[in-house]
């Protein structure tokens, strides 16, 4: 249908988004095939990226370190042994064809391990159409560190900065920030190095994501990377004065990146809320429903992205993010003001939305700190300081 639409009315290019088709390499295969340009990377890139396992392997083979892990696992008696010979409990189950946290599972001992696998499997094998899972050492208390890459086609790639993840509620972000809080230069320094290397690597053509868990010694680890544009790319955008989506048009129209890395200056702080339909008292339960009012904050170093209007029906077949908040200010701490200020302008009515949740992380002493890991929300709000 989209390819249909897209030759009726005469387009060039497709660009898929940041979900469903935007990592299909079959998807993109055929854009190429009917004669559209795939806004993204190649197909081959994405099904070198696009499987976890493979991933791991390539990263590996480019010097880039991932956590200790298993490759595909066939069965659970093999997966047992090489988890107590090699890797060590805790591990993390995860579907090599994942996203956004399905098919996830922690195992802290071995008598969890063959469930974990198996419901691992079944939520795959139903959200991917492919039930294959692999196994890696789990990070206790980690950050989630990502770096922003854009390519073109004549092997010129650079990075934007990281961002900062870690607010996340099953493996769902919530909270994303650039740059990360406390992150050593050098490490910065290396981590961009890293996924520049390894988008280099598979001749990566587009803009990306390279994810990172960080330890608490600092140490990183190459967990997977995503050939598409991202949700949070605006907080990159913000803090660079970079138009990430500009680039990535430009890249696929066959133009030459008109930038190197010495080029990319890094000013200020952003912070971006994502605005979820969700009654968040309820266990964060969707709220579908027609939107009554929604009235939007602006003022300078506020930017809110969203599909959505007064009166807009919110379906409850697809995802519940229905707004970004981004905000931006020369350091952390006034980003976080000016975010409390936006959140308390933002107005929505007729559904529930995470918005008082996020005032809640705001006003958090742990969060203001910097103290935050992937289990900040799970170990409630970083003790409800």
């Amino acid at each position: 249908n989209i390819l249909a639409a897209a030759e009726a009315i005469g387009a060039d290019a497709i660009h898929p988004g940041y979900g469903f088709l935007a990592e299909n390499a079959d998807f993109a295969a055929m854009c190429l095939k009917h004669g559209f340009i795939f806004i993204g990377p190649t197909p081959d890139a994405i099904s070198k990226m696009g499987d976890k396992a493979t991933a791991r392997k390539t990263a590996d083979l480019s010097g880039v370190r991932s956590t200790p892990g298993t490759g595909i696992i066939l069965d659970t008696m093999s997966a047992m042994n090489e988890v107590e010979k090699t890797i060590g409990f805790p591990v993390m189950i995860k579907a090599t064809a994942g996203g956004g946290g399905k098919g996830m599972r922690l195992a802290r001992a071995a008598d969890e391990l063959e469930h974990n696998i198996s419901a691992a499997q079944n939520e795959a094998g139903a959200a991917f159409g492919n039930p294959d899972v692999y196994i890696e050492k789990f990070v206790e208390a980690p950050r989630h560190v990502e770096l922003q890459i854009i390519a073109d086609n004549y092997g010129n790639v650079i990075h934007l900065g990281e961002r900062d993840c870690s607010i996340q509620r099953r493996h769902q972000k919530l909270v994303e920030e650039a740059p990360s809080v406390g992150l050593p230069e050098q490490i910065r320094e290396a981590m961009g190095q890293s996924a520049v290397k390894l988008a280099e690597a598979i001749g990566y053509n587009s803009a990306g994501t390279v994810e990172f868990l960080v330890d608490n010694n600092h140490e990183f680890y190459f967990m997977e990377m995503n050939t598409r544009i991202q949700v949070e790319h605006p907080v990159s955008e913000m803090i660079t004065g970079i138009d990430i989506i500009k680039l990535q048009i430009q890249s696929a129209f066959g133009e030459a990146l008109p930038l190197v890395q010495n080029d990319i200056c890094f000013s200020g702080h952003s912070i971006e809320c994502r605005i979820n339909a969700e009654n968040t008292e309820a266990g964060f339960l969707p709220s579908p429903g027609k939107i009554k009012t929604f009235i939007v904050p602006g003022g300078p170093g506020v930017r809110v992205d969203t599909h959505v209007y007064q009166g807009y029906e919110i379906s409850p077949w697809y995802d519940s993010l229905i707004a970004k908040l981004i905000v931006h200010a020369p350091t952390r701490n006034e980003a976080i003001a000016r975010m409390k200020r936006a959140l308390n302008e933002f107005v929505i009515d007729g559904v529930h939305t995470t918005l008082p949740f996020h005032i809640k992380i705001m006003n958090n002493r742990e969060y203001i700190e910097g103290n935050i890991t992937t289990g900040f929300i799970a170990e409630g709000l970083g003790r409800e300081r």
